[in-house]
C-alpha cells in the first residue's frame, strides 16, 4: 500500500491511510479513471441526530485506501466530487446510511449507485442479508467481525482497524462481480436499477420536520389525532436537529403516539401520560409539547392529508393471509426475497384497494406477483394443496 505518497504512518508498514487533502485528491483522481469502485463508510450516530463520518474506504481493481475523515484540516471535497461523477459506478452494501452521509455533508446524492444487499435480495439470498454473510456465501471467505462495533472516532486508528476497513471494500469487489454477472444471466439487472432510483432520490433523505410524522408507525384513526401527531412530530424533529441528538433523546415514538391520541392541551393533562417521565410537564420541552398539541387542535381538518380507511375487517384479514401464502410461493419459485417483492403493508393495501399505490403493483413486481395477487383477491386464482405443496389453480 502506498499511503500519502508512500509516507510512513506509524503502523509499522507503508499503508494507504489518507490523512491529507492532497493525498485524498490524488487518490480520487486515480479512482475516477475506473468504471467501477467499491465504497464504504464508518460512522457514529448513537448520540447524535446527524451521523459523524469517521472513516472512508474505497477500492478499485488496482488499489484500496482508507481515508481518515477526522484528520485535522482534511478537505473531503475530492471524495464528494467522485461520488457525483456519473462515469463511475459506486458499489456499496446496504447503501442508505452511506448515501445519507454524503447528502447531509455535501448536499449531493452519489450517482450512479449499485447496492449489493438489494442485488442479493433480487437474487434470492434472503431479506436484507448482512455483508459478512454475503461475502461468505459468494466468495467462501469468512470476514473478521472483530471491529464491527468499534469506536471509529478514537485516534490513532489501529492496524487491525485499518485492515478490517480495507477488507470491507476489497471483498466487495468480488461480491459485486459475482452478483452483477448473475443479474445479467437471469435478466434482472433492471430490477436492481428500479430500486436504485428510490435509493438515489433526494426524497428518501428528506427529513423536513413537517413530514416527520410519515415515518411513525402509530395507528391514527381520527383527524384530530393526525393533526396533533403532525405538530408534535415536527416539533420533535426540529428539536433533535437543532440539538443534534437522536429523536428518541427528545421524545420516544410511543410517547409521540400517546400524545397524539390523548391530545393533552395543558400541563396537567400532559402530566397524566404514563409514557412521559414524572415532572416532564414542568420542563421547557413540556411547555413546547403543550403548545404543539394546541396548534394541532386548532388546525382546519380540511387541510390534513387524507386518512386511509381502517383495514381490519375479517374478510380483509383473510385476504391478506392468502396473499402472504402467495407471496411466499412467488418468492420461493423465483428465488427472490419476499421483502423486496412486497411488504405486509403492501398486502394490506392491495386487499383494500385494487389501485393501491404500492411497489407490488408496478413494474416487474406486478408481473411477478401483483397480477396474481389481484386475481387471487377476486377469485380468478385459487390456492390448493397438491402432494403436500401449495399450488396455484387458475379458475378462468
Amino acid at each position: 500500500m502506498r499511503g500519502d505518497k508512500g509516507k510512513k504512518t506509524g503502523y509499522g508498514a507503508l499503508m494507504d491511510l489518507i490523512t491529507t487533502s492532497a493525498g485524498l485528491a490524488s487518490v480520487c483522481a486515480r479512482l475516477a479513471s475506473h468504471p467501477v469502485i467499491t465504497v464504504d463508510t464508518e460512522f457514529l450516530r448513537e448520540t447524535t441526530y446527524y451521523p459523524l463520518l469517521c472513516v472512508l474506504q474505497m477500492a478499485s481493481p488496482d488499489e484500496a485506501v482508507v481515508v481518515d475523515a477526522l484528520a485535522e484540516g482534511i478537505d473531503l471535497k475530492p471524495f464528494f466530487e467522485l461520488m457525483s461523477n456519473e462515469r463511475v459506478l459506486k458499489v456499496f452494501h446496504a447503501a442508505r446510511q452511506d448515501v445519507e452521509i454524503v447528502w447531509h455533508q455535501a448536499g449531493i446524492i452519489p450517482q450512479p449507485v449499485f447496492d449489493t444487499q438489494v442485488a442479493a435480495m433480487v437474487l434470492g439470498y434472503g431479506d436484507s442479508i448482512a455483508y459478512d454473510a454475503l461475502v461468505e456465501r459468494v466468495t467462501g471467505h469468512r470476514p473478521d467481525k472483530t471491529h464491527r462495533f468499534t469506536d471509529w472516532s478514537r485516534r490513532p486508528l489501529t492496524r487491525d482497524q485499518l485492515e478490517y476497513a480495507v477488507a470491507d471494500v476489497t471483498h466487495l469487489r468480488d461480491v459485486f462481480a459475482a452478483l452483477d454477472a448473475d443479474l445479467k444471466k437471469r435478466g434482472r439487472s433492471d430490477w436492481v436499477s428500479e430500486e436504485m432510483e428510490v435509493l438515489t432520490s433526494p426524497k428518501t433523505y428528506d427529513f423536513q420536520p413537517e413530514r416527520a410524522w410519515e415515518r411513525l408507525k402509530t395507528r391514527i384513526r381520527k383527524p384530530k389525532d393526525l393533526a396533533v401527531l403532525m405538530e408534535v412530530a415536527a416539533w420533535r424533529e426540529q428539536e433533535a436537529q437543532s440539538r443534534n441528538v437522536p429523536r428518541s433523546r427528545v421524545l420516544k415514538d410511543d410517547a409521540v403516539g400517546d400524545i397524539a391520541t390523548h391530545a393533552p392541551a395543558s400541563a396537567e393533562r400532559l402530566a397524566a401520560l404514563r409514557s412521559l417521565p414524572k415532572g416532564f410537564e414542568k420542563s421547557q420541552w413540556g411547555a413546547d409539547i403543550v403548545a404543539a398539541v394546541q396548534r394541532g387542535l386548532a388546525r382546519d381538518p380540511r387541510t390534513l392529508p387524507k386518512m386511509e380507511k381502517p383495514r381490519n375487517n375479517s374478510n380483509g384479514a383473510a385476504t391478506v393471509e392468502l396473499l402472504k401464502v402467495l407471496l411466499r410461493m412467488t418468492s420461493e419459485r423465483h428465488a427472490v426475497a419476499s421483502k423486496v417483492i412486497a411488504t405486509v403493508d403492501d398486502l394490506e393495501r392491495i386487499a383494500a384497494d385494487d389501485e393501491a399505490d404500492v411497489g407490488a403493483l408496478h413494474g416487474w413486481r406486478r408481473e411477478l406477483f401483483g397480477e396474481a395477487a389481484l386475481a387471487l383477491k377476486h377469485g380468478r386464482l385459487a390456492l390448493a394443496i397438491e402432494k403436500g405443496r401449495v399450488v396455484r389453480v387458475e379458475r378462468g
